[in-house]
């Protein structure tokens, strides 16, 4: 048993090394995107499921962009809906894009959506989600990365309302960690971004190049960011595109939300893995590494749990109380040691943020049985987190908090 926890404490360190000299690459100045004249044609996207209460704010804002309105258009993708979200999308001036056949998840509704404007005069397409608020300057900066080269871009995403409670500002200090050590170095050694599900852009050439939006699992956004590393496409940080995501409110929701995303993780890598690392060798050798070592992680941080597993358990048997207790306050106090400097790195106010800090381990701690629970029951059904759209009067009808 030992001889086991030794080799899986090695993998650990291997890929917490990887990852740690990576990181290092945050402390490079950052390289910026130079600004270009307007040119790029949009088509933004929003797939949208039961969204009545907040598509009209969603759809206004990008309608209201610094970017000439000639040179963009707003789609609304309705699909499995009850309320009236299309009347809403289509009363604030989106046009709307109908599925043609059944939609299980988001990636479904996109397909639906690149077949049908594939030969619409785009020059490249926005997927938003229909909660988020969007800086005035999205496109504008998309633009920018696009004139430069970019096949495919991420904008910086963050919580809209980290205020509203606990978990919503661990998810605001979530965002920033991986905004500053997981993109920011990527985007200073020219690899990829992490392409989340939501204020990220791509162009029909790709689109061409990959046959249209073909994904099949729950997590449609790293199932579409391996495709693009197989295919020796950099997804570009172009942190100045802000997008603002509403968090779950309650930790219950935040569950069911957290649980989804590290299922379709979980599937994306046991569909994706072997061919990723077969293909480390070939000229994309540092796209496929970098995200095999990505989708690898969460695999990881699970087998990394049988180590200390085996140690709680030797300090049980023992009856070594003051180590367990040790570790705990180690753990705790580390954590939140990370989230305070997160805040202060996000130039974030402290005092109404106070209990996310603290409890940030807790929200990080909850990850591990979320990734064994995805290991071995798959999520199937997708099941909506209600938005309430009313972080928009906190922000004093400005996008940015």
């Amino acid at each position: 048993m030992e001889k086991w926890v030794e080799a899986l404490s090695l993998v650990l360190k291997i890929f917490t090394a990887y990852t740690a000299i990576i990181s290092i690459f945050f402390l490079l100045p950052r390289r910026k995107i130079p600004k270009a004249a307007p040119r790029t044609r949009f088509a933004g996207l929003l797939a949208a499921r039961n969204e009545e209460t907040v598509i009209g704010r969603t759809v206004q804002q990008l309608l209201d962009q610094h970017y000439p309105r000639e040179l963009f258009d707003v789609y609304v993708i309705p699909n499995n809906c009850t309320d009236d979200t299309e009347g809403a999308a289509r009363q604030a001036g989106a046009q709307i894009l109908p599925c043609l056949g059944p939609v299980r998840n988001k990636g479904d509704a996109l397909h639906y959506a690149f077949a049908a404007l594939r030969n619409a005069g785009y020059d490249a397409y926005c997927v938003f989600d229909a909660d988020n608020l969007v800086d005035p300057d999205f496109l504008a900066r998309m633009n920018d990365a696009f004139c430069a080269g970019a096949q495919a871009a991420k904008g910086k995403q963050t919580a809209m309302n980290p205020h509203d409670a606990w978990i919503s500002g661990c998810y605001d200090l979530y965002f920033e960690n991986f905004n500053l050590f997981y993109n920011r170095p990527r985007g200073n050694l020219g690899l990829s971004a992490k392409l989340v599900g939501t204020g990220f852009a791509v162009s029909q050439g790709l689109m061409d190049r990959l046959g249209g939006w073909n994904t099949e699992t729950m997590a449609e956004d790293a199932e579409f960011a391996a495709q693009c590393a197989m295919a020796g496409v950099k997804v570009w940080w172009v942190p100045e595109a802000l997008t603002y995501d509403e968090e779950p409110v309650t930790f219950r929701q935040s569950l069911v939300q957290r649980r989804r995303w590290c299922s379709g993780v979980m599937s994306v890598a046991g569909c994706y893995l072997p061919r990723l690392w077969r293909r480390v060798p070939s000229r994309n050798c540092f796209y496929c590494l970098d995200f095999a070592v990505f989708l690898s992680m969460p695999i990881v941080q699970v087998l990394a749990l049988l180590p200390g597993l085996w140690a709680v358990a030797q300090a049980v048997i023992l009856e070594n109380w003051l180590a367990l207790a040790l570790s705990l306050v180690s753990f705790w106090g580390g954590m939140t040691l990370t989230a305070l400097a997160l805040a202060l790195a996000g130039r974030r106010k402290l005092r109404p943020l106070w209990k996310s800090i603290l409890l940030y381990p807790l929200f990080t701690a909850s990850w591990y049985p979320l990734h064994i629970l995805a290991v071995f029951r798959k999520t199937k059904v997708w099941k909506p987190i209600a938005h309430r759209g009313q972080t928009a009067r906190r922000l004093g009808g400005s996008v940015r908090p």
